[in-house]
């Protein structure tokens, strides 16, 4: 692993290259029908093989795998992603960095930070069920008080650390997370399609660096460009008061907001998960107001640019 594939990078032509170059060597022959042959000296696909999958010139493909100056079409995206056996999220990415390519290099813009609404910090005071909104890059910016319950002394970390991918890389987040590994893995491939939307973002940069620097493991996934746009999912939670947890979660946009989501989580009703859940609001001493429980940021205090 190199260091520049730890980068966050505001070239897309480089990050083109990148997502190609892995996911051309993670193919093998015999998965798009041909023979692997003897003495091999490369990992998945040569690159002239993926050309000719596709129909393009080797040297076409080679120059789009050097990040140079090449602008394909959408025909020619289209074949790669045939031939690579891309998912619809894959091809998707692959248009949105090909087409931020040929986009010629913008001025360097002002971030503003995340703001939540105070309509949205009210809606969370009264909400019965655990609910956060998350920022692009997957920092926690509010939560309703059962998901307080939930996140525990999470709660109590300083702004710039309340992030869901900082919480699961902990070294302590296996006893709470049983499946804190394939959530890893999917958090770091929904902050690789956020950073992909606004490559050199100042809060991408430094969570990215951060983590890289901190955690192998996170360092390795960022590495292999996987890309997720999961909007419902399933989580289990080992609680110390209440034990096992195990909840759907569903994102909703923010109304009027390009970043944030809101995240809620629901157990089926009646069931020992739901009976769990009811167990802890009953623990809660009191609601309390969201803004002591959530900690909005406001403009004097940003916990990171949006």
């Amino acid at each position: 692993m190199t260091d520049a594939s730890l980068e966050v990078t505001d070239d897309p032509r480089r990050e083109l290259a990148e997502f190609l170059r892995t996911r051309r060597t993670r193919l093998r022959p015999q998965d798009v029908g041909l023979e692997p042959g003897p003495r091999r000296r490369v990992a998945g696909l040569r690159r002239e093989e993926l050309a000719l999958l596709a129909g393009v010139s080797a040297d076409y493909y080679q120059r789009m795998e050097q990040g140079r100056d090449v602008r394909p079409s959408d025909q020619v995206l289209d074949a790669l992603a045939r031939a690579l056996n891309f998912s619809a999220e894959e091809s998707r990415h692959l248009h949105s960095l090909a087409a931020a390519a040929r986009t010629p290099a913008r001025r360097p813009r002002r971030h503003a930070p995340e703001v939540v609404p105070p309509t949205t910090l009210r809606l969370l005071r009264t909400m019965p069920a655990p609910a956060v909104v998350i920022g692009r890059f997957l920092d926690v910016l509010a939560w309703s008080p059962l998901a307080g319950a939930l996140l525990g002394e999470f709660t109590e970390r300083p702004q710039m650390e309340r992030n869901l991918l900082s919480l699961l890389l902990h070294p302590e987040a296996d006893q709470a997370c049983p499946e804190r590994a394939a959530t890893v893995a999917e958090l770091t491939a929904m902050l690789r399609t956020q950073v992909a939307a606004d490559p050199g973002h100042p809060r991408a940069v430094e969570l990215v660096g951060e983590l890289a620097v901190r955690s192998d493991e996170f360092a390795t996934l960022w590495a292999r460009h996987d890309v997720e746009e999961t909007t419902r999912g399933r989580m289990r939670v080992n609680h110390p008061l209440v034990g096992e947890l195990n909840l759907d979660w569903d994102a909703y946009p923010m109304p009027g907001a390009s970043g944030p989501m809101l995240i809620v989580y629901t157990a089926e009703e009646g069931g020992p998960d739901d009976e769990r859940l009811q167990l802890l609001a009953g623990l809660l001493d009191a609601p309390g107001p969201a803004s002591a429980s959530a900690q909005q940021r406001s403009p004097d205090t940003p916990a990171g640019p949006a």
